[in-house]
């Protein structure tokens, strides 16, 4: 069994990846579909439960392409004849419940055939991003041939009892807000072993209960979901080993059993702890292979790092003296031969420790390793500098932005995997700028604007089963959809968010105090950063009025809504929000500038200042060029001024490359490089002590390597003229590329010996043309190759 499960994961990665390139019959586009949504008749709709469904038929001939359109509440794993084939659906929201469309064809054989699907539903303790109406599965075949597996009442359903919850108490054990659900305990003397293949005996069954009709979007009534094509490609596995142990409790281990060709037998009565060490982080599904042992109780603890007896990290290669704190997984060994353990979800860890404990048999451990998994994120940019050092920077970022992206842009995927609109957009400008991957950016867009409160604004986080609505996180969704423009040529997709993107601009425009041109007192959490401001990260002046820092973002996100709506031929809107901004900006320069110090302060009152008043000012146009150069240099060293943390940190950037000092940028890098030196290999939340070792708005300098030191910028909507305007620093030499939507820009830069001037090559898709700027100089560009020299 264990290897034919290896053989079908790599049929599963040759075939998956393509899944949604296969089209949707177009009758299932409108109008109700022939399968039914089914259920278990007996179990609880609404609360936890692991469900397995099971259909036999008969093919006479194995088929050339089988098409269904597959999804469940919460999550579903395909099985056909025993192999697996995919996992889903994309979270989404009832109105827009997502289904996977998958070829059956290279699983299915001439005669009898099994589909099977491992159904799950978390219930009260399901994910924060999880939201659910009920327990159900659904598959529906593309074509009246394939309809012989629409899922009714000819399914077969069993409710799985050896699944129950656990890893209940880390909210409590890490002291941290911890919302991706529970653990498994998996008791595998009663688990149904070999459920998913096609001889296995399921005379003993339920008939499965049909519970609704499906329909996709815009159609149906009485809708329990309704249903939407995935708009992402699925996820492949690919094994991940552990490289070492970093420590045993018990007895030794052989480093060989690392590699899976040396499996180590625990005799009955006895104890054992294995620290594994990935030595990178990962995000993966844990694997353990078994054998015997009946009774033996295994638990999996998962970790980014280890803490010491203080609760601190320190540097994340040491062990000793520390402790592994965190999810886990609980498994109780079946007794038969090569059982394989798989949690229902996947992990986010570094470390995993293994605690073994066995009863009257001993118990033989084949195997351990992680089958990785995400959004396929394929890096096509490159980078490199006279700086070695920049590389490493480099890499941890890229790592951290894959292991962030998978079903939705995660803030972290240890303890959230929630979408947050600030990081969002951050991930999106790297996923364009390495990758070209659009698509996540274009889910995260149109999941928000799915999110939308009567009030107008979009929630802070989005899918979610709790409200949580962050007005600047609207400015930021503003902001990502303005990106999007910038970078993709897609009107019709852009063009549908302006009647949003109007309601958040009116629900500020609302907020503005007339009488100091600033905005008056905020409802909900406004959020700006850590670190700073009170607990919360609230803005001063945000909940009583007149924040400099809200209005002044508020002013810069109104000239981006407005550029959009000239753009799509709605001048009068345009017109009021450039009023609306430039009321904004004088209001505010003149309530919070302080003249004789240079800076913005916090409110009019000027008890407080900080960088990210002064970030906005600059970016958002309300103070002049030089004023904005001699203001960010006192914000960069002078004591007392409010600090921004990493998220903040992709704003400071913008604000001094508009202000003419991207130079400063590799000055920048110093909290980088700290993570670094305590050997993290992801990038962190925020400075120590940091909740989270992997935070999607701290992969950044991978953006701005291109966009601040390479300075390659679009300059006309739809990435149709390129500006590249290079800030080195002290650096002496780039090389870069990165896609575009026409091919590839590459930039070859050096340093001129005199350290004044600049020469090298770019090379730009042939229909793309831009301008060099170096120095108060520049350069015409055309598609090709071309020499720069200045």
């Amino acid at each position: 069994m264990f290897k034919r499960l290896m053989t079908a994961l790599f049929l599963m990665a040759a075939c998956v990846a393509q899944g949604q390139e296969i089209p949707v019959n177009a009758s299932l586009l409108s109008g109700s579909w022939a399968a039914s949504w089914i259920t278990h008749p007996d179990a609880p709709q609404r609360g936890y439960g692991v469900y397995h469904f099971r259909k036999n038929f008969q093919l006479n001939q194995a088929p050339a392409s089988f098409v269904v359109q597959v999804s469940a509440d919460n999550r579903y794993r395909l099985f056909v004849n025993g192999n697996p084939v995919c996992s889903g659906p994309a979270r989404g929201d009832l109105f827009n419940w997502y289904y996977e469309s998958v070829d059956l064809a290279p699983y299915l054989k001439a005669g009898k055939n099994t589909i099977a699907a491992l159904v799950w539903n978390m219930g009260e303790l399901a994910p924060v991003a999880q939201i659910s109406n009920q327990t159900g599965f659904l598959l529906q075949g593309n074509t009246a041939k394939e309809g012989l597996v629409n899922t009714d009442s000819s399914w077969l359903v069993l409710q799985n009892k050896a699944y129950s919850p656990t890893s209940l108490d880390n909210r409590e054990r890490l002291q941290a807000y911890m919302v991706v659900g529970p653990g498994d305990r998996v008791d595998g003397t009663v688990y149904p072993w070999g459920w998913q293949e096609t001889g296995y005996d399921d005379r003993n069954w339920s008939a499965a209960l049909p519970v609704s009709v499906s329909v996709p979007v815009g159609y149906g009534t009485d809708n329990l979901w309704t249903m939407a094509p995935r708009t992402i490609p699925l996820f492949t596995e690919k094994i991940t080993r552990f490289p070492v142990i970093r420590r045993t409790e018990g007895r030794s281990v052989s480093p060989a059993f690392l590699k899976g060709g040396a499996a180590f037998q625990l005799p009955a009565h006895q104890s054992l702890k294995i620290l594994f060490d990935h030595q990178v982080a990962c995000t993966a599904y844990p694997e353990l292979l078994l054998s015997g042992g009946k009774g033996a109780i295994i638990k999996l603890t998962y970790a980014e790092a280890l803490f010491d007896q203080d609760r601190n990290k320190g540097n994340r290669n040491e062990v000793d003296g520390k402790q592994i704190l965190g999810n886990y997984d609980l498994f109780i060994a079946g007794g038969g031969q090569k059982q394989l353990f798989r949690p229902l979800w996947w992990k986010a860890y570094r470390y995993v420790e293994m605690e073994i404990s066995t009863q009257n048999e001993p118990l033989v451990v084949h195997d351990f390793y992680g089958q990785s998994t995400g959004y396929p994120l394929e890096l096509k940019a490159t980078f490199e500098s006279s700086d070695p050092s920049l590389q490493k920077i480099w890499e941890t970022g890229w790592r951290t932005a894959q292991l962030c992206a998978g079903e939705l842009y995660y803030d972290t995927p240890y303890y959230e995997q929630l979408q947050y609109t600030g990081d969002a957009r951050i991930q999106a400008l790297i996923s364009l700028y390495l990758s070209g991957d659009d698509r996540l950016m274009r889910k995260a867009i149109t999941d928000f604007y799915h999110s939308r409160t009567p009030e107008g604004l979009t929630q802070g986080r989005y899918p979610s089963n709790r409200l949580q609505i962050i007005p600047t996180f609207s400015l930021f969704w503003v902001s990502m959809v303005h990106d999007y423009w910038m970078h993709r040529r897609d009107d019709a997709f852009v063009k549908q968010f302006l009647p949003a993107i109007s309601e958040i601009m009116t629900w500020y425009e609302n907020r503005i105090d007339k009488d100091k041109g600033m905005l008056g007192p905020m409802k909900w959490w406004n959020f700006v950063d850590w670190d700073n401001f009170n607990d919360w990260g609230v803005a001063p002046g945000a909940e009583n009025g007149n924040s400099s820092i809200i209005s002044l973002q508020c002013a810069y996100t109104m000239k981006q809504a407005a550029t959009l709506f000239n753009a799509f031929g709605k001048k009068e809107q345009a017109a009021a929000l450039f009023v609306n901004a430039n009321q904004l900006n004088i209001g505010t320069y003149q309530q919070c500038f302080n003249t004789e110090k240079g800076l913005f302060s916090d409110t009019p009152e000027g008890r407080s200042y900080s960088q990210h008043a002064g970030i906005w000012a600059v970016l958002s146009g309300a103070i002049r060029q030089q004023e904005a150069k001699n203001m960010l240099a006192k914000l960069l060293v002078e004591p007392g001024i409010g600090q921004v943390t990493f998220f903040y940190r992709f704003y400071l950037v913008q604000a001094l490359k508009r202000a003419g000092m991207g130079n400063e940028y590799t000055r920048q890098l110093e909290p980088w490089r700290k993570m670094l030196d305590l050997s993290l290999t992801t990038f962190a939340e925020k400075p120590e002590p940091t909740r989270s070792d992997c935070h999607a708005w701290s992969a950044s300098p991978d953006y701005d390597f291109l966009a601040t030191i390479c300075g390659i910028m679009p300059s006309a909507p739809g990435f149709r003229k390129v500006n590249i305007a290079p800030a080195l620093g002290a650096l002496k030499w780039v090389r870069a590329c990165m896609p575009h939507p026409d091919g590839m820009i590459r930039v070859d830069l050096q340093r001129d010996p005199s350290g004044n001037g600049i020469r090298g090559k770019v090379e730009l898709p042939e229909k793309l043309n831009g301008t060099f700027y170096w120095e108060g100089k520049e350069i015409n560009l055309h598609g090709g190759k071309q020499d720069i020299q200045l």
